[in-house]
Order: C-alpha cells, then sequence, then structure tokens
C-alpha cells in the first residue's frame, strides 16, 4: 500500500515537471524567441561566391565558417555570373578612450571593428554592406603583455560577431531587392549597375 502512494506521489511529480517543461517551451515559441546561432538566409544567397583580397586571413576564415554554420554553399569559381558574389571590401580597427584615471592617464577604451563588404546581385546591382561591433576593456600600463594578448583575444571575438552580423545582413538585402522588384522597372535604381 505504502509503495502505490510513493509511486502515484512519483508520477504526478514527473507530470507535473513534464507540463512545466512544455509550457516554457510553449511560452518561448508564441512569443517570437529564436536562438540567435543560425540565420535563415533566404534562398537566393544559399549558393554563393566569395571574393576577398585577403582569402585567408582570420576575419575572410570566420565569414566563411558562419557561411557553412548556416548551410551556404561557397564556391571560388569567380567567373560564374549567374550567383551572388559576397566580396570582402576590407576591415578597420580603432581604439577610443572612454574613461581617464584622474592623472589623465587613460582607464579604459573601447575597441570597434568595422567590416565593409557588398553583395554584387546578377542584374539587381551592388548592394554594400558594413556592421560594426564594439568591446570595452581595462587598460592597465604595468601589463604590456597580458594587453597584447587580450586585445588578440578580443579582436578574434569581434572578428566572430562580425562575421555572424554580417550574414544576418542578407536578409536586409533580400526585402531590398523584394522592394525594388515591386516597383516599376523605371523607378529601380540599384547602388550601382553591373554590366
Amino acid at each position: 500500500m505504502n509503495k502505490n502512494k510513493i509511486k502515484k506521489k512519483h508520477s504526478l511529480v514527473s507530470l507535473l515537471f513534464a507540463g512545466t517543461i512544455g509550457l516554457m517551451i510553449l511560452t518561448t515559441m508564441g512569443c517570437g524567441f529564436h536562438l540567435r546561432e543560425i540565420t535563415e538566409v533566404p534562398k537566393e544567397f544559399k549558393t554563393i561566391i566569395l571574393n576577398s583580397s585577403d582569402p585567408y586571413g582570420p576575419l575572410t576564415q570566420f565569414i566563411r565558417q558562419e557561411l557553412r554554420l548556416n548551410r551556404v554553399i561557397i564556391l571560388d569559381d569567380s567567373q560564374r555570373t549567374d550567383l551572388p558574389t559576397l566580396r570582402i571590401a576590407g576591415s578597420s580597427q580603432r581604439t577610443n578612450p572612454v574613461s581617464v584615471f584622474q592623472d589623465g592617464v587613460k582607464a579604459e577604451n573601447q575597441l570597434s571593428l568595422t567590416v565593409s563588404a557588398e553583395i554584387l546581385i546578377p542584374g539587381s546591382g551592388i548592394y554594400p554592406i558594413q556592421v560594426t561591433v564594439f568591446r570595452s576593456f581595462l587598460d592597465n600600463p604595468l601589463m604590456t603583455l597580458p594587453k597584447e594578448a587580450e586585445n588578440e583575444i578580443l579582436t578574434k571575438e569581434m572578428m566572430k560577431q562580425a562575421a555572424k552580423k554580417l550574414i544576418r545582413q542578407f536578409t536586409k538585402v533580400h526585402e531590398d531587392l523584394l522592394k525594388d522588384s515591386k516597383k516599376p522597372l523605371t523607378d529601380i535604381k540599384p547602388k550601382v549597375t553591373v554590366k
């Protein structure tokens, strides 16, 4: 008899736990929450040509990795004119002081990484993309070697984040294309025309 009570209690607790988990899942799905690891890349960009002046550099590698993570097929055939091309124009990095000590020495810096790229879409034009990522870090003038290592780690993290933001911009370019296709042909003005 005692065993049956324990069994009923255990099944009631299991049922309550499963119900709570189910309710949490339904709540997050209903509010529009989605994990941000994988971006829904429009089908027009599922196969793309990637061009970069530094094809083996860390930024291009992070972008290539992010494209593969989002199930985009990357081709190296730059002679094809029927596929969209993602050109990495370059990147720039700046460090600005955010706060200073009373004696005027920098206390905290803000590191910014700006990546410029463009998507060449056959028959539509060139759509420029620019993403910027920011990070703040403390600046201790007494610790030069750890500061350099920290900057290197921060730069890699920023490149990864910039690659993710760059891929998310594909959706905006796709929306611009859809807007342009709904306009009369005389109103369509691509950023730069491609021959």
